[in-house]
């Protein structure tokens, strides 16, 4: 087993590449589900899955997707339900089976595979305003339109009266 420092950090950034690009953590992160540490939850969940793969031989799928799940639900009070969770784990468990195999080349592939889907991953952002001529132009053909119209000459409604028992009389508009 390949256990040198450099291989297990190696292996650590797999995990990190694994989990910064998987879309339900980074949902979670930035919208503030963990709270206001929740970009150093998201660093401290790498760590804890990476001594998780090590301190525990031969993980099942189901324990690593289990581990994860109790992690994001305690940590971001999300429950992971959109069927992403066996594809993180499996990711997490090829590489650890690279990294335990000795296979360092292959898992910096993986890893930098990951890392350009990263950085390739959709910002959402608002729609861009609408240019001031426009929506001059629809000011202006409200206001025409309004002016156009017959004038109907309003008479101001009398002003409340307070009767002689101290109840004030309210009268609708007409």
């Amino acid at each position: 087993m390949a256990a040198s420092t450099a291989s297990r950090e190696l292996f650590s950034e797999g995990v990190r590449a694994v989990l910064h690009s998987w879309p339900v953590l980074q949902i979670a992160v930035d919208n503030g589900f963990g709270g206001v540490y929740g970009q150093q939850k998201a660093d401290w969940m790498v760590d804890v899955v990476q001594q998780y793969f090590h301190d525990n031989a031969d993980l099942q799928q189901s324990e690593v997707e289990d581990f994860i799940a109790q992690l994001m639900d305690q940590e971001f009070d999300t429950v992971v339900d959109d069927g992403s969770l066996p594809e993180v784990t499996l990711s997490l468990q090829q590489m650890f089976s690279q990294w335990q195999q000795g296979a360092l080349q292959q898992l910096q592939q993986t890893i930098n595979t990951l890392t350009q889907k990263k950085s390739q991953r959709a910002k959402v952002t608002a729609p861009p305003p609408q240019s001031d001529e426009d929506s001059d132009e629809d000011d202006t053909q409200g206001m025409e339109c309004e002016s156009s119209g017959p004038s109907v000459s309003r008479t101001e409604a009398p002003p409340p009266q307070e009767e002689d028992d101290g109840w004030t009389v309210v009268r609708k508009k007409k």
